[in-house]
């Protein structure tokens, strides 16, 4: 379970282009945006509790002058999974778990790119569009748990159908998203009461990959709009059990944490918290800190080319059966 030093950021150093290389043998591009993606809505019935009155859903530019189809959502009502089908499939299948601060959900172009990513190396690729907890859900805090649950699920019941090992399954989770996917990945039972036969099925994956995640709700280390969105302004009492290492236990999954030390958003203290956390239960984990790459890094560099972080984790779950 080794704590790597700080080295050079991920688009530079000799010794990180050579990872770079290896992950482009192994998963050599994203796949082209030709490529289908479906949708596979979560809920059979609409999400637990109702939609709250008045809520209505809305996709946004992320930017004023990005991409136009570089978006993300606000208030989900409508919670899916995005889907895309690997070319040459490896049996395993993941899911991704988008950042956006519980404010919006940010699907975009990196979230897209992603899904395509993943099963350009092998995998049966799912992204998850989960309900915001500010939205006034009965659920509050663990509305997003519960559509990650239920997601996971889902996944698990279409394993025969979309030709992967159903306990092949491994979870990834980007800032925000890391926070939800790792409460997904501990999380001791269900948060929701059963909707059909797809509820009877378990919540286990094989591994988990945290990117730049928030983890801390007190403290100088917490990212303010994430633990407001979560738990509100006020204080509360229970914070600390709403972070994300809270649920750490020997029986949670290995887990692989990449983190750039200039990360100006959510601070890199929040990754080495949640080794300790891990350590400490002697759960598998490595940590990949490097000195520059900001936050919100995705699978690509610049040039197009995937980023060493990618064939360090590819391996990681390899290792770990997923």
């Amino acid at each position: 379970m080794p704590l790597m030093p700080a080295r050079r950021g991920f688009l530079t150093g000799a010794a990180l282009l050579a990872a770079g290389s290896a992950v482009r043998a192994g998963a050599k591009t994203i796949l082209p945006k030709a490529a289908p993606i479906s949708i596979v809505p979560l809920w059979p019935d609409g999400p637990p509790g109702g939609i709250p009155a008045g809520l209505a859903e809305q996709e946004i530019p992320r930017s004023p002058t990005g991409p136009a189809d570089d978006t993300a959502f606000l208030h989900v009502t409508r919670p899916v999974l995005l889907h895309c089908r690997p070319t040459r499939p490896n049996g395993a299948a993941v899911l991704i778990v988008p950042g956006g601060g519980y404010v919006r959900v940010a699907i975009g172009l990196g979230g897209e790119a992603l899904l395509r990513a993943f099963a350009a190396a092998g995998y049966s690729a799912y992204l998850l569009r989960y309900r915001l907890p500010g939205d006034s859900w009965q659920a509050g805090p663990d509305a997003p748990l519960q559509d990650a649950q239920r997601a996971l699920r889902l996944i698990r019941s279409r394993a025969w159908v979309d030709g992967f090992a159903a306990e092949r399954i491994a979870v990834w989770g980007g800032s925000a998203g890391g926070h939800l996917a790792a409460r997904l990945v501990n999380a001791a039972r269900p948060v929701y009461a059963a909707a059909d036969a797809v509820d009877a099925l378990p919540l286990g994956v094989k591994a988990a990959l945290l990117l730049y995640p928030v983890n801390l709700m007190t403290g100088p280390f917490v990212h303010a709009q994430s633990r407001q969105e979560l738990l509100g302004a006020a204080p509360r009492a229970d914070a600390n059990g709403y972070a994300a290492e809270a649920g750490v236990a020997a029986g949670s999954p290995p887990t692989f944490l990449a983190h750039a030390l200039d990360d100006g958003v959510v601070p890199v203290d929040n990754s080495l918290s949640y080794l300790a956390a891990l350590r400490r239960a002697g759960v598998p984990s490595e940590l990949h800190v490097v000195e520059s790459g900001g936050h919100g890094f995705g699978w690509a560099g610049e040039d197009g080319a995937p980023l060493p972080w990618t064939g360090l984790a590819l391996r990681f779950l390899a290792r770990h059966g997923a």
